[in-house]
């Protein structure tokens, strides 16, 4: 009995995680999906979003506002950043070779963490609970309302993207650019303004996962996107780069994944493991779980 609780504990902790590493993936994904750019910096958004937090619930305290609403602010801020990150960096490179892409994406990253070590210092800062809840019991399990939370409102944001893509006008647009942006261009659609939307919305739901994983583990250094973003991009290889439902499904196994390995395995070895999986999906499938093979033309 005891062992059946600690794993049923282990997998509601992966499905928080996991759900953390889905939010940050379907930036990832997202971005691909229309410019077929790996935004490595899209992982120091979630740091970024880490500081407004911290910097936002002692001011929202002191004017007696709910803490939750550093989301919103963070997500304010992310996607302004996300924008402002495509026009002044990537824009000027469509059409450039891969590698001066990629290139500028590592460059970007690395500005931005050495811009809050020199604004913020390396030491870690503390962050502030946004759920003052007393956590609920369910017969042998206790949920704390950060885990409730997460959980729940990373199920709804999914839902809602998903409808957005698939229902309303900028979500057809979105998904037209990513088809075919020449085409889309023909019927009116403007590319340069869609590409800005995705930015925006792939770094506000970075930011979003920053709040919730700053909830969980209650401290932001400038390096703290580094380690979860890379997660975050292998989850999203694992669902398959492009695919928003891919994004969500890698996002949940590599959560469960790293927090079983932690319970029955090591904590030293999650991390492995987690870097094994990238290595065992390239090999074996590229596309991921639900990528397609696309044709070429040359």
């Amino acid at each position: 009995m005891d062992e059946l609780i600690l794993f049923l504990k282990q997998l509601i902790n992966g499905f928080q995680v996991g759900s953390i590493y889905a939010l940050v993936a379907l930036g990832y994904t997202m971005v691909y999906g229309i410019v077929k750019l790996i935004n490595f910096a899209h992982g120091d958004f979630i740091m970024v979003g880490g500081y407004v937090a911290v910097f936002s619930i002692p001011f929202l305290a002191s004017h007696g506002m709910p803490a939750w609403l550093c989301i919103l602010l963070a997500v304010v801020v992310c996607s302004i950043i996300g924008v402002l990150t495509e026009k002044i960096a990537y824009k000027p490179l469509r059409g450039a070779p891969s590698l001066s892409v990629l290139i500028t994406a590592i460059a970007v990253s690395l500005f931005l963490e050495n811009l809050a070590l020199l604004l913020f210092s390396s030491a870690p800062r503390p962050v502030s609970s946004i759920f003052d809840v007393e956590p609920i019991t369910v017969g042998p399990f206790q949920f704390s309302a950060t885990t409730i939370a997460t959980i729940l409102l990373s199920v709804a944001i999914m839902i809602g993207l998903q409808i957005f893509i698939k229902k309303t006008r900028l979500g057809k647009a979105m998904r037209a650019v990513s088809e075919d942006s020449q085409a889309a261009v023909l019927v009116g659609i403007s590319t340069d303004r869609t590409i800005s939307l995705t930015f925006a919305v792939g770094s506000g739901l970075a930011a979003v996962a920053a709040v919730m994983y700053c909830t969980a583990y209650p401290q932001v250094q400038p390096y703290m996107g580094t380690m979860l973003g890379l997660k975050a991009f292998i989850a999203a290889v694992l669902g398959g780069i492009g695919s928003i439902p891919g994004a969500m499904l890698g996002g949940i196994v590599i959560g469960l994944v790293e927090s079983l390995t932690k319970g029955y395995i090591s904590t030293r070895l999650a991390d492995a493991v987690v870097f094994a999986i990238l290595i065992i999906v390239l090999l074996v499938k590229p596309t991921g779980i639900m990528g397609k093979n696309v044709g070429e033309k040359v």
